[in-house]
């Protein structure tokens, strides 16, 4: 698989997004958490919401963050079209991953929604030599909206392409149930973070074993 070409910047500011998924395409249709909830919670609820998900996972730098914010409190309309296209996006990535974990079909629509945005991101995109390989580089943010979506669109096609997309997994907790890439050495990873739905996980089981125990105690 290729690579995007990765910022390198300092951080100025503590992280929001809670990045679990491995591929920036995974942690971004997890950007809809309790998705299958009665209240699913929409982390993407502003334009600026989407600058620092770009923040937090490198694809753009501090500096183009705070450009991009100034200039949607410039024109708001226009940030808002691209937030509402990132949603789509993210939809749409969400159908296609979705169908491949579960073994179904994939619908085409999602599929060619994806495939316009990745169009599009190839656009702002061009191979760059860096240490004896080459990598993508994308165009500078500067006052281009959309410059978070590209490394997204990227990132998706990367995946789907690879011999990876068999590794890629939803959380075995029905509450949960966010999209990761299975890494661990025999892929039978179940929980997007061990320490999170992994071990309310592993309390639920010994609660249930609980009472079970007290209720053949009293019979």
């Amino acid at each position: 698989m290729s690579h995007i070409h990765p910022k390198k910047f300092v951080r100025r500011r503590e992280p929001r997004f809670e990045l679990i998924a491995g591929p920036v395409c995974l942690d971004f249709v997890n950007t809809l958490d309790d998705r299958f909830s009665n209240e699913p919670k929409e982390l993407l609820k502003n334009y600026l919401d989407l600058a620092r998900f770009a923040e937090d996972t490198q694809i753009l730098d501090t500096h183009e963050v705070d450009r991009l914010f100034e200039l949607s409190q410039r024109s708001p309309q226009a940030a808002q079209r691209v937030l509402e296209a990132a949603i789509q996006l993210r939809e749409a990535m969400y159908q296609v991953f979705w169908a491949i974990v579960h073994r179904e079909a994939i619908p085409s629509p999602a599929l060619l929604m994806l495939n316009q945005y990745i169009q599009g991101a190839a656009q702002h995109a061009q191979l760059v030599p860096v240490n004896n390989h080459f990598e993508w580089k994308f165009d500078e943010a500067r006052s281009d909206f959309e410059a978070p979506l590209w490394p997204i669109a990227r990132s998706a096609a990367e995946l789907l392409a690879s011999e990876q997309i068999a590794f890629v997994r939803a959380c075995a907790a029905d509450t949960c149930q966010w999209l990761f890439l299975d890494t661990s050495k025999n892929h039978q990873r179940r929980w997007c973070d061990m320490k999170l739905c992994g071990n309310r996980a592993k309390f639920q089981r010994f609660y249930d074993r609980q009472k079970k125990s007290n209720r053949r105690a009293r019979g």
